[in-house]
Formats: C-alpha cells, structure tokens, sequence
C-alpha cells in the first residue's frame, strides 16, 4: 500500500506577510527603519563608555577622546533617517485613511497603537519592578538603572510627530516647498534665540527641536510623492547628487564658521550639543543622509527584490519596536551580570575598553533575546487559549 504524500509544512507569518508585499512598496524605506534601530542599538550598548558616576548610570560616549571620531556621527546618528523614513510611511498610511473615507482619529489611532503597543508590557514590567525596589527599602531611581528610559525620549517626540500629521500632511498637499521653508526660518529663528541672542531658555530649545524633527519628517514626504525618485535613472542619481551636496555643503557652514560643534551626538564636557536641545545641524544632516540614501537606493531595491533578502528585513521590522523598547533593560541586566562576575566598568575608552567591545554586543544581545523569546512565548500561550479560558 503506497504511503501517503507528506504534506509541506504550513506557511509561517512571516513568509505570508513575505508573499503579501505589493509590487508598489518601497522596501528600501523598511531597511532604512530597521537598520536605523539596529545602529541604535549597537550604539547604546557598544559605543557608549557606561558607568557609574556619583551612584547613577551615564552613557557618554567616546567621540571627544577619540581624534575624527566626530566625523562617523554624520552617518551613525541616524535618528534625522529614521524621522525621514517615518514620514514616508506616515503619508503613504495618511493617503490610505483618506481615500479609504477615514480622517484623522482612524489614523492616529492606528498609528498611535501600533507606536506605542509594545511600550505597554515593558512599562508594566518596570513599575513592578520600581515597585520591589521600594518595597525593599531600595531607591525609586532603581539604582541608577534609569538609563532604561532612554528610548521613552524619542519615542515620545515621534508620537508627537505622529499627531501632526492630519496638519503636515495638508500642508504638504497645498504648499510643500513653502512649508518646508517655513520650518527652516522657524529652526534658524531659535538657534538664534537661543545661541545667538541667548534669550529663551529651554521653551525656546523645545521648540526648535520639535521644528527639527517636523523637518526630518517632512522631507520623507518628499520622497514618498516622488518629486525626489521621479525620472529616468540619470535624473534620479543627478537628484540625490543635489540633496546630498546641499546637505553636506549646510553641515560644513554651520560646523565651520558657524557655533555649531562638528560632531552629532552629545560629547562629553562639550559646552555645546546637536542633539539636546537639537539644533539646525541635524536638519542639514538629515538633507545629507537623505541624499545618501537617495545614491544608494537602485543597487538596495535590487538588492531587496531577492526573497532571503526581503524576508530579513520583514522578520527584523516585526521585533523592531520590541527590540527599542527593551534594549536598555538587556544592558543594565547584563551590567549586573558583568558586575557580579567581578568585572568593573570602565569609564575611559581605552584600549582594553575598545578591545571588550565585542562583549558589550553578544551579552545584551543573548539577554535581550531571552526577553524577548519570553514575551513570544506567553503571547502564543495567551492566543493559543479558549474563550473559556480568557
């Protein structure tokens, strides 16, 4: 009696969402996205000297003691990229509101849960754990280990971000270039206020830095109604050629002659940052790095068309906000670890400091997988339940 076929196995999500991709989406911005976290990532844990100073936590970071080292921030700060790809996305999900006969409570509602889901569960955990601290006697700071905040900073600037959108998106509709326009006097007008003239104080550096990222995010709108990847592929390179060199020639002024310091992230004993409060600099930087991405683009999307390649960039956009939720968490939890086995923290990057550094990705990294392998778990349990059960 002839046996029967095996049967293939069933399909996984992620290969149906892999299978589902419309022809028409851009899948260099979901790289973008998810490379931007992932640089982040490895900056956190990686490329910041993590100490204990006066009994907290503090992350700088090695760019003032490291000769030209400020010269790598203008490509691995990728937060002005990441502002860039959201307002990409953010108009494409805004169009599909509207022409599906949805406004704006339909789409930040969906956005906004989408954004601010995974924040949840990491939330709950730490109040629990905020929570044992106190009930032993401990401090409320968690011993320092607040540096687990850090990524609640941009997340809620990006929510703010998100809420503009029913505004930015119709300005963008009517006057694109004048808005554009607009937000730059707005940013220089508060540079000045602020490092010109110092008046202000910290509403002005508020307001400045929230003009910044409404910029980055308006420039994704750019790309996505394809005024910058319009044309033959000719037009297409001479376009990112303008873009990048008009972002680089901006970064060069301000940095040169201008009061601005050459690198893009917070140096340690610097009277001055880019980033807090942030400053035009970045506005410039996202220009350039948009124009980066704007060369580089043809040779990604063929790049991105294979299956294997595609599907990797599906798998890491499913955890990516997982993964920026609790990757602080992972490296303090590992730091009790490293402690505990007798290990001290340097808080110098010297050379024994920059030889460990493949140490500070593989032990964060097996911890936040454990977590995040944990939460996976108990949600499959939670719908593998009955109603009965629930």
């Amino acid at each position: 009696m002839a046996s029967a076929p095996a049967r293939a196995p069933a399909p996984s999500r992620l290969d149906d969402l892999v299978d589902a991709t419309p022809a028409s989406r851009d899948r260099v911005v979901d790289l973008l996205r998810a490379a931007s976290i992932c640089v982040v990532v490895v900056w956190h844990w990686s490329l910041s000297v993590t100490h204990w100073h006066q009994g907290r936590l503090t992350m700088p970071n090695p760019v003032g003691d490291v000769p030209g080292l400020w010269a790598a921030t203008w490509v691995l700060q990728v937060m002005p990229v990441f502002f860039v790809v959201g307002g990409y996305a953010n108009l494409a999900g805004w169009q599909a509101a509207t022409r599906d006969g949805g406004g704006a409570a339909r789409f930040l509602r969906g956005r906004l849960s989408r954004l601010l889901g995974p924040v949840v569960p990491w939330l709950g955990c730490w109040l629990v754990v905020d929570l044992a601290v106190r009930a032993a006697g401990g401090r409320s700071d968690l011993d320092g280990g607040m540096v687990v905040v850090v990524p609640l900073g941009f997340l809620g600037v990006y929510a703010g971000v998100v809420a503009a959108v029913p505004v930015t998106a119709r300005l963008h509709a009517r006057r694109p270039a004048a808005t554009l326009v607009a937000l730059a006097a707005g940013i220089a007008a508060a540079d000045w206020l602020r490092l010109g003239a110092g008046v202000g104080g910290p509403v002005v550096g508020l307001v400045g830095s929230g003009l910044v990222w409404l910029w980055c995010h308006q420039l994704g709108y750019w790309w996505r109604d394809g005024r910058l990847v319009a044309g033959g592929r000719g037009r297409r390179r001479a376009t990112g050629v303008v873009v990048a060199a008009a972002g680089l020639a901006g970064l060069a002024v301000l940095t040169g002659p201008g009061p601005y310091p050459r690198a893009m992230v917070a140096v340690r004993g610097a009277a001055t940052s880019n980033m807090f409060p942030t400053s035009a600099c970045i506005a410039a930087l996202a220009v350039f790095q948009l124009g980066l991405v704007l060369l580089a683009r043809p040779r990604l999307e063929r790049r991105l068309a294979g299956r294997s390649a595609w599907r990797a960039v599906v798998a890491a956009n499913g955890v990516a906000m997982p993964v920026f939720c609790w990757h602080m968490t992972a490296l303090v939890a590992f730091i009790g670890v490293y402690e505990r086995a007798g290990f001290a923290l340097a808080d110098r990057p010297t050379a024994d400091w920059w030889l460990t550094r493949p140490v500070w990705l593989a032990g964060p990294g097996l911890v936040l997988a454990a977590v995040l392998a944990t939460a996976s778990h108990r949600g499959r349990q939670r719908r593998g339940r009955g109603p009965a059960d629930r």
